[in-house]
């Protein structure tokens, strides 16, 4: 992640100052923001839900793969969230709509990035481990995902800025995401990317992710508009954006056809369970 020429007059510098002099407790707010700790949720969430599926089953879940996983994938989501920001600050996106940016609280374009390749080696390094312990497989779905991410905000491609990241980022925390944690978690040697187990556990939490993307736009649609990002909300106008996002969504997408029956011992979706039901009537 090469600095830009001019990194000296990175448009971060604005928020630095504003905020130095800015009261403790605002600035506490500004990084408690900065931090996003309820988005990593979003990362442990694919291997959390491979472990639930396997407990459900009756099949050994390994925890010391599951361990080693959850930490990678928190860091590679610090990752994502620290290149976003530099890469936001490179096209000024976020001079005057997001304070809370790293960069910009910071005002240091270059050690943020350094500190963001320094999470992708070690959270691969940690991904490579798990893959040696199971199945090469898992980094290749992993890499994967990372690719998706330096997609959807990485140069040349800026692919968010044509509106297509939320796409990448229900294939990412979806299919991807999933199925490198069911192999993770299963006996060495298995190579078969579980796919379909993949799709039926992952697709709902997914698009709950998806949403959660979908409405981080609507607060800075002028910003997005002015710098070139034509977010979905900025193509859509907010007020079809937001009839796009009723509140119901979220709760639709991880109980409809994805709950799983914990207390039957096993983990199968709601709509499989009853189509057995009416085959077997």
């Amino acid at each position: 992640m090469p600095a830009p020429a001019s990194e000296p007059q990175v448009v971060a510098s604005l928020h630095a100052t504003g905020t130095a002099a800015a009261p403790a407790a605002e600035r506490r707010r500004l990084w408690q923001a900065a931090i996003k700790w309820p988005m990593y949720a979003v990362a442990v969430m694919p291997v959390l839900l491979a472990a639930g599926w396997r407990f459900g089953r009756g099949e050994p879940v390994r925890l010391d793969q599951l361990l080693l996983f959850l930490l990678a994938a928190v860091l590679l989501l610090a990752w994502e969230n620290l290149a976003n920001d530099v890469f936001d600050a490179d096209t000024g996106v976020d001079t005057l709509g997001k304070p809370h940016s790293v960069v910009n609280l910071t005002g240091r374009r270059g050690a943020v990035a350094a500190l963001a390749n320094a999470c992708l080696v070690v959270g691969l390094a940690l991904m490579a481990v798990v893959a040696w312990r199971s199945t090469a497989a898992v980094l290749g779905l992993v890499l994967a995902c990372c690719g998706l991410g330096y997609l959807y905000q990485g140069p040349p491609f800026r692919l968010g800025y044509r509106g297509l990241g939320e796409p990448l980022c229900w294939l990412a925390f979806g299919p991807l995401a999933t199925s490198a944690g069911l192999l993770a978690l299963a006996p060495a040697g298995a190579s078969a990317v579980p796919w379909r187990t993949a799709l039926e556990l992952g697709s709902g939490p997914a698009l709950a992710t998806t949403l959660v993307l979908f409405c981080s736009h609507f607060h800075q649609v002028g910003e997005d508009a002015a710098n070139g990002k034509r977010s979905p909300v900025v193509h859509l106008g907010t007020g079809t954006a937001a009839a796009w996002c009723p509140g119901s969504w979220p709760q639709r997408s991880l109980s409809s056809g994805h709950r799983c029956w914990w207390v039957s011992g096993r983990c199968r979706p709601c709509w499989e369970r009853s189509v057995c039901h009416r085959r077997a009537s």
